[in-house]
């Protein structure tokens, strides 16, 4: 599937401005091939005004027109937005979904049981083009769906396939993890103002050395433990920071912090 087909959206927040955004950065998606709909006129100026396409408060206008559909609303709001155009979906109809917590079971009996359903995991770096997805595909779609979500998600990120059971592990760690790169980023840039320096330097140092080991561990291929060794000098003052880090419990917390977001998405997945 080389030729990406035309592309709806149902619900026009933020979420799915970027994505559609992307889209249509990368040269996927001409704006002419988008359509959005949402019940807030806001929300639909804003995405007509971020994307240059054709958007309306009609669903089913939507799945007039296209054949990939992204489901981007809140998760409590799935019966209400597919209820009127359930009877729509057939086969032909690739359907996306975004909602966090909602199993591909669920989202197959609301799209009427027919539609070839994807389940993603997004994160907010969408927003700025680093998004890290993971994406499981339903028992009816196909590797040839699978590549072209894989398509689309890496335009606005990375994406990875996994079975419909990690989703919660990904939720965990690159669903929820945005929030433990901003608390680092955070208590560094306090240590930062502790030792004297101004906060917007050292919360501008803090980010971009965060960002610039993880393009080493991305581009160098290198474990991040042997990446942390080249900066430890013996008898330096990295090791004592390492040093400092350990006995406060870091490598702990964080590694708990990804269980127990996993253990809580599961728990929501179950309500």
């Amino acid at each position: 599937m080389n030729e990406t087909p035309i592309i709806g959206f149902i619900g026009a927040g933020r979420m799915a401005a970027a994505l559609a955004r992307g889209f249509v950065d990368s040269g996927l998606v001409a704006p002419e091939n988008l359509i959005a709909s949402d019940p807030v006129q806001a929300g639909r100026k804003a995405f007509g005004q971020a994307v240059g396409c054709e958007t309306t408060d009609s669903n089913a206008d939507v799945l007039a027109k296209a054949k990939v559909i992204f489901l981007a609303f809140k998760p409590h709001q799935l019966d209400e937005a597919t209820e009127m155009v359930r009877d729509q979906f057939d086969g032909s109809y690739l359907v996306i979904s975004i909602l966090a917590g909602v199993r591909l079971a669920k989202l197959n009996q609301a799209c009427g049981g027919v539609a070839r359903v994807v389940r993603v995991m997004p994160n907010t770096p969408v927003l700025v083009g680093e998004g890290a997805c993971g994406y499981a595909l339903g028992q009816a779609a196909t590797a040839d769906d699978g590549e072209l979500v894989k398509r689309l998600l890496c335009a606005v990120g990375v994406a990875y396939e996994v079975k419909e059971s990690l989703i919660d592990a990904v939720t965990g760690l690159s669903g929820s993890g945005p929030a433990y790169g901003y608390t680092i980023i955070e208590a560094l840039s306090d240590g930062g103002v502790a030792a004297g320096l101004s906060r917007d330097t050292a919360t501008r140092l803090a980010a971009q050395t965060m960002l610039g080991a993880a393009k080493m561990v991305l581009e160098t291929g290198k474990h991040p433990g042997e990446l942390k060794d080249m900066v430890c000098s013996p008898g330096g003052t990295t090791i004592e920071g390492v040093h400092e880090l350990e006995e406060g419990g870091v490598r702990s917390a964080l590694i708990n912090a990804v269980r127990s977001a996993t253990e809580r998405a599961v728990e929501l997945g179950q309500e």
